[in-house]
């Protein structure tokens, strides 16, 4: 009876251990049913673009985030450039890539996000270090840097934003741009996604 005590507390953390583990593992119907609450503002399609990586979060890549097209606002010698992503992240293979010299900055088109958990993940080629930044309005929050290392093409970390924007929202949604500032090198930037709700 003794020992079957003892043994409690270790079964008990096991339990709980499991339970928040179940709720972190969200099946993708529950998953996309709670992105619901975002359709009145952004119907784009979701992937899951980063399963290679480890990564099961439901995407949507950022307006002109393939680069295909030039509706991005470029500054500081930002420029569409030819040869995409290798690993066709899209569904198909693109023809062009953003180059980012260093203090160059490209700024997405506006699309709608939870305010308070957008997620933002690219694909990256070369030696550099990225700012990663969301912009409401006038104002640009910092969400993290994306270290870019080599000459092959590269999934970046998640930049998680975890911002404050919700607390300048009615309904908990924005309508926010990502902006892209090159630190450090020269960086090639292609297929830039974004989690509307995080999940971590």
């Amino acid at each position: 009876m003794i020992s079957a005590l003892r043994r409690l507390p270790n079964r008990l953390a096991i339990i709980i251990a499991l339970g928040a583990a179940a709720t972190v593992l969200v099946p993708v119907s529950s998953a996309q049913a709670d992105l619901i609450n975002l359709s009145a503002c952004n119907l784009s399609p979701l992937s899951q673009p980063f399963t290679p990586w480890l990564d099961p979060s439901w995407y949507e890549l950022a307006p002109g985030g393939d680069f295909e097209s030039d509706s991005w606002q470029l500054t500081g010698g930002a420029q569409q450039v030819p040869g995409s992503e290798s690993f066709d992240a899209t569904g198909t293979q693109g023809d062009s890539s953003l180059s980012l010299p260093a203090g160059a900055s490209a700024q997405s088109p506006a699309t709608c996000v939870d305010a308070a958990y957008p997620t933002i993940r690219m694909f990256t080629k070369g030696t550099g270090l990225v700012a990663v930044s969301v912009v409401y309005g006038d104002l640009t929050i910092p969400a993290g840097v994306a270290v870019s290392l080599g000459n092959g093409w590269q999934a970046s970390l998640p930049a998680l934003t975890e911002s404050a924007l919700v607390a300048l929202t009615e309904d908990g949604s924005a309508q926010v741009s990502i902006k892209l500032t090159t630190l450090l090198g020269n960086v090639r930037v292609d297929d830039v996604f974004v989690d509307p709700w995080n999940r971590s």
